[in-house]
């Protein structure tokens, strides 16, 4: 949508955060690395004048774990990435040179919710339920919503209500509900910019060859963003919202933490 408009969706000047928290123990998918966290300084082993003191942490973390945006670079299809082409030339140990998540502009557009789980009566999905076309545009029309090109669609199965238990949430061998062909490509012919879940991959697990992230990544340049708190706006049927995320700038990086925003 044009920014210019983006004042019609602000009506109540309520915000709610859609990010998890990071932890050490929180779950990360067996690709990436996990979250790990420590303090460095403790108040009072380095004490200042006057009984100042300061407390000091280090942490790392994968691009890839918690709630997260996907660069364009993070998939590629025979070699090739979207916008880029042979991804060969571009890449490093270093980083990517090219379709890094540095290269990734601030999010500020209009996000629509589609909950699905809700749309089911149900509080959360059962793991084999595939989110097809058909699904999701009957959440748009019990809704009572519509889906513009340039949106953020944010997809609700309810699995974030697992994110305390790693092993289900992940569920990599049993898999977990989300987005199959179907339904991606239904959004990219809507003309969506953004694609949103609160599963650790988005699309329906297990996968062999992550058919869904090949269609919004490498085919149509639409970024994914993942394990995300979606219950906030479901739980109150906020399904029109200004939606606001940005990633960090590390250079050559496939992915980036974020906090997304919706702003009602």
């Amino acid at each position: 949508m044009d920014l210019k408009d983006i004042g019609r969706l602000i009506t109540k000047g309520k915000v709610y955060d859609l990010g998890m928290e990071y932890y050490v123990g929180m779950p990360h998918h067996p690709n990436h690395p996990p979250f790990a966290f420590s303090l460095t300084k403790k108040h009072g082993e380095v004490v200042y004048q006057g009984g100042v003191s300061a407390c000091n942490c280090l942490f790392t973390t994968g691009g890839h774990t918690g709630t997260h945006l996907d660069a364009l670079g993070h998939i590629s299809l025979d070699g090739e990435v979207h916008g880029v082409g042979n991804i060969g030339p571009w890449q490093a140990y270093e980083g990517l040179k090219k379709g890094g998540i540095d290269q990734v502009a601030p999010v500020v557009t209009r996000g629509v919710l589609l909950d699905i789980a809700g749309m089911e009566g149900r509080d959360c999905l059962d793991a084999d339920y595939k989110i097809g076309r058909s699904a999701l545009k009957m959440a748009l029309k019990k809704q009572g919503t519509s889906v513009e090109p340039g949106d953020a669609v944010l997809i609700r199965t309810g699995w974030i209500k697992y994110f305390g238990d790693p092993v289900k949430y992940n569920s990599h061998h049993d898999g977990c509900p989300g987005l199959v062909e179907d339904g991606a490509e239904w959004l990219v012919e809507q003309g969506v910019k953004y694609v949103g879940a609160d599963t650790v991959a988005l699309e329906k697990t297990p996968t062999p060859n992550l058919p869904v992230h090949v269609i919004l990544l490498v085919k149509n340049g639409i970024h994914i963003i993942e394990a995300m708190n979606l219950d906030p706006i479901a739980g109150e049927k906020v399904y029109e919202f200004l939606f606001m995320a940005s990633p960090l700038k590390i250079r050559g990086g496939s992915a980036s933490p974020v906090r997304p925003i919706a702003l009602v």
